[in-house]
């Protein structure tokens, strides 16, 4: 491989690194994975306690048999079929707090920071607008009482002033 083949790839890769959308998606990793741990921490220490108050804290433990006999053997192998819902249960649920603890903690409010900020932004370029609009006005009636002046002096071009002062403004 030519030395500047070496080059141009890795100046390509370097480049591919650099991308804004790589490095935040490399972030969003980093900070998904540090904010997963708090979710769980939650789900686990807080939540998942106060539902064991109403049942069972585990729901591993539930289970249908749908082939006769299920449980161990003699030679410790299971027997029958199980039908494992209580985990399928207990991962729902869990997602469905997880989603619930991020939606309220982290999406609401950012959303509504977000809201603000764009409230705003909106209100300062209104007043830019408003000041733009006062401006012209107060153009306009300057170029109407020079007029008015002018019509006032003998009216005409020729009043001292230069030739299409009128169409100036």
């Amino acid at each position: 491989m030519s030395e500047t083949k070496k080059v141009s790839v890795l100046a390509g890769f370097k480049a591919f690194l650099m991308r804004g959308n790589v490095v935040d998606l490399a972030v969003a990793v980093v900070i998904g994975a540090a904010f997963t741990n708090i979710v769980n921490s939650v789900v686990k220490g807080l939540i998942s306690p106060v539902i064991g108050l109403a049942g069972t804290q585990s729901l591993d433990a539930y289970k249908s048999c749908i082939k006769d006999p299920c449980g161990i053997g003699a030679d410790g192998k299971p027997t029958g079929v199980e039908l494992l819902w209580g985990s399928v249960l207990n991962a729902t649920l869990t997602f469905l707090i997880t989603a619930a603890v991020v939606y309220f903690l982290m999406v609401l409010p950012m959303a509504k920071y977000l809201a603000k900020q764009e409230a705003r932004r909106k209100a300062k370029e209104g007043v830019q607008e408003t000041i733009e609009i006062t401006e012209l006005e107060v153009l306009k009636e300057i170029r109407d009482t020079l007029v008015a002046q002018r019509n006032a002096n003998g009216g005409g071009a020729n009043n001292g002033g230069s030739p299409g002062a009128r169409d100036a403004f």
